[in-house]
This record gives structure tokens, C-alpha cells and sequence, in this order.
């Protein structure tokens, strides 16, 4: 390896025994005997589902950078075997410290995969930026802080265990990552190498493809009404698609479709139906909110691209912003107002004292997420910036080679 590229020899690999010796201790240790930790079985397809979406289709929706599709691809693997096991481990102190229930097993396992969203959606906001040892880090004190949101909302906010982890999931990971991004240093100007490339931007749209498949799955696997939230997730996601296409055509100068338009927007609809699909009882409205998620997603990413990311200082590789946090925030507006019209006609509107009360726990929740996301997003910023985790120059940025073995010498990459 050339010498101006950092070895990380001393540091990642001593990381990681250091942490799966700890994961190792605490299966030895933590996981109950017998058939408990195997069920419910029933779970196995949804899990499965899920965990093809995390690998898969993340893994490859991130590789849109033309000169850092391995680490795109790898480190997100990396990342995703690490965090679940970080996850069950932090969920089992929960238990212990009695924060919450005991949920052992494929139950646990599938509340890990679905927290690892929030860390893999802020990978993208740092994506080719941040190191290795620094994604580590970030996967570990995220899930640290997600986890305590999530206890915060379980506890004095009252809101269900399992639908708060699929509620505040997007919201928390990309405001979280923004948070994060925005502490290291901008690209230089004449650096190019955080474009990208038809064939970059065809693997993205693969995995594009495959989270929208399993996306269905994603929504209803901590679900009490799965039927439902299948439904009503595969409608949005339809539309989202159809509405898509239709606004990029619309939106753009010659009348053709922009790749980034569908590798974002045809998942709006999937991320505004997160905290509703199990609840929603007529299709139509799950429709409309992917229409709207996806306008959002394309409109916003207009706006904020050409006039708030430059004044606001915001640096999003992936587009996390418009991808998932702009439709999370209309998610979470949407479970408000659908959950009081549905309080208020069951109590004929009488009772507007205990709406009230809905009101405020419901807003409280989404600013409590959000307001948590960016606070120790901005700290974990500052911690990932110190020398000891190696922070790569600006320089090279965006670059495979900084941290895999070309034995060609990167001919024709």
C-alpha cells in the first residue's frame, strides 16, 4: 500500500475483536436456554424479508459515489453484522435495568434489524467521508442514543414499544446523520470524485429496487395488524412509484426521467406509511400519503439542494434528507391528525381534553426524536473528528483506494 494512504492495521481490527469478544460474552451469557430464543417462528419470513432489505438493498442503494462502490457496499455489511449485535446486547440492559419488557429471540432480533435502519440511513449522509473506525463508532453510540429515545417516548410518553421503533426510525437516522455530516470538513471544490457514474447510478437504483420489494415487510414485521400494514405499505409504495416517474418527467428541463428522482422518491411513500400502515382502515389514505411523500421528496429536494443546503452549511452524500427525513416528518404530522380523527369520531367529539392530551404526546414524541437526533448527532461529530479515529483528508474523500487493495492499480475503474 502506498505510503500516503493511512493503515488502520493498529486500530479496526483490535476494534473489532474488542467488540465481538463482548458480543460473545454477552450470548454466553444473556441469551435463555431451550426453544425460547427460537420463537416465534412465525416471525422467520418477515425477519428474513428485512434483512435482505438492511443487506441487499441498502447495500447497494448507497453506491452511488462512482469511486467508492466497495465501501459502500462492504462497510454497510460490516456495519449491519456489528449493530444487530449491538442492538439485542442494548436491548437486554434495557431489560435488565427493567426500562423495558423482555422480548428474547427472534422478537429481539427483529427490533435489532430494524434499528439498524436508523444507523445505515445516517451512513449516507457521511458516505465517503467517514473512515471505518469512525463508522464503528458511530453505529455504536447511535444505537446507544436511538435506544434511550425510544425508552424516553416507551416510558413517559406512553407510546407502544414496537410502533415507536418503526415510528421515529427514519427521522431519527437522518437528522441524526445530517447532524453528524454537518461536523466534518466540506469537499473541496475540484474534487469529482463524489460524482457519479450510469453504472454507480444503476446499482443504486437496484437497491432501490430491492428496498422497495421488501419494504413491506419492514413496516409490518413489529406490527399488531400485519394484513394491514402490508396493504397499506405496497399501496403507498405504488403510488410513490407511479407518482414518481409522472413528477420527474414533469420537473425536469428536456421532459425526461432523472435517475435521482426515482432512486429517492419511489421509497416517500414506504417512509410516510411507517408509524400509520397497521392503523389505517381505508386504503385510499395510504395512497394519498405516498402521492404526498413523494412530491415532498421531489420538491424538496429541489429546494433544498439549490437554496437551504449552501446557507444552512448541510452535507448529505445520499440524500438522506429528502429521501427520509422529509417523509418521516410527513409521517409523523399524518399519525397525529389520523389519530385524533379517529379518537374524535369514536368519542363523537366530546371529549376534547383527552384529544388534547393525544396531541401533545404525539408532538412531543416526534419533537423529543428529532430534537435528540441532531443534539447527539452534532456531538457524535465532534467525537468522530479526533485524531485518535483518524480522520481521512479532504483529499480523499470519496475513495475506495484509501482504504481496499487494487492489485490492477485501479486500470479502467
Amino acid at each position: 500500500m502506498p505510503s500516503r494512504y493511512l493503515s488502520f492495521r493498529c486500530s479496526l481490527p483490535w476494534l473489532i475483536l474488542l467488540l465481538q469478544t463482548l458480543f460473545l460474552l454477552h450470548s454466553f451469557v444473556g441469551f435463555p436456554g431451550g426453544d425460547d430464543i427460537y420463537s416465534p417462528y412465525s416471525l422467520y419470513p418477515e425477519l428474513q424479508d428485512v434483512n435482505h432489505m438492511v443487506v441487499f438493498g441498502f447495500g447497494f442503494f448507497l453506491m452511488v459515489l462512482r469511486r467508492f462502490g466497495f465501501s459502500s457496499t462492504g462497510f454497510n455489511f460490516l456495519l449491519v453484522a456489528l449493530g444487530v449485535q449491538c442492538s439485542v446486547l442494548l436491548e437486554d440492559c434495557f431489560v435488565f435495568l427493567r426500562a423495558q419488557q423482555n422480548e428474547a429471540g427472534m422478537k429481539s432480533l427483529a427490533k435489532a434489524l430494524v434499528s439498524m435502519t436508523a444507523v445505515v440511513i445516517s451512513t449516507g449522509a457521511v458516505l465517503g467521508k467517514a473512515n471505518p473506525v469512525q463508522l464503528i463508532v458511530m453505529t455504536l453510540v447511535e444505537l446507544i442514543f436511538f435506544s434511550v429515545s425510544k425508552c424516553i417516548n416507551r416510558t413517559y410518553l406512553q407510546v407502544p414499544g414496537g410502533l415507536q421503533t418503526l415510528m421515529h426510525v427514519h427521522l431519527f437516522g437522518a437528522y441524526f446523520g445530517l447532524a453528524v455530516a454537518s461536523r466534518f470538513p466540506g469537499a473541496p471544490p475540484g474534487l469529482d470524485k463524489h460524482r457519479s457514474t450510469p453504472r454507480s447510478e444503476l446499482f443504486s437504483l437496484l437497491g432501490t429496487v430491492f428496498v422497495w420489494v421488501f419494504w413491506p415487510s419492514f413496516n409490518s414485521i413489529l406490527a399488531d395488524s400485519r394484513r394491514e400494514a402490508v396493504l397499506n405499505t405496497y399501496l403507498a409504495l405504488a403510488v410513490s412509484a407511479v407518482a414518481a416517474f409522472m413528477l420527474s418527467a414533469l420537473t425536469s428541463k428536456d421532459g425526461k426521467f432523472r435517475v435521482a428522482h426515482v432512486h429517492s422518491a419511489v421509497l416517500a411513500g414506504g417512509v410516510a406509511v411507517g408509524s400509520t400502515a397497521h392503523s389505517i382502515q381505508h386504503p385510499w389514505i395510504a395512497m394519498i400519503l405516498g402521492l404526498l411523500g413523494t412530491g415532498i421528496t421531489i420538491l424538496g429536494s429541489h429546494c433544498l439542494q439549490r437554496c437551504f443546503n449552501r446557507a444552512l452549511k448541510l452535507q448529505d452524500t445520499s440524500g438522506v434528507h429528502f429521501t427520509f427525513g422529509l417523509p418521516a416528518v410527513l409521517g409523523a404530522v399524518a399519525s397525529v391528525v389520523l389519530c385524533v380523527v379517529e379518537k374524535g369520531i369514536a368519542k363523537q367529539w366530546n371529549d376534547l381534553s383527552s384529544l388534547g392530551y393525544l396531541i401533545f404526546v404525539a408532538v412531543g414524541a416526534f419533537c423529543q426524536t428529532i430534537c435528540t437526533a441532531l443534539i447527539t448527532g452534532l456531538i457524535t461529530g465532534l467525537i468522530l473528528n479526533i485524531k485518535l479515529l483518524k480522520a481521512g483528508h479532504v483529499s480523499k474523500y470519496f475513495d475506495d483506494q484509501f482504504y481496499w487493495e487494487f492489485p490492477h492499480l485501479s486500470v479502467g475503474f
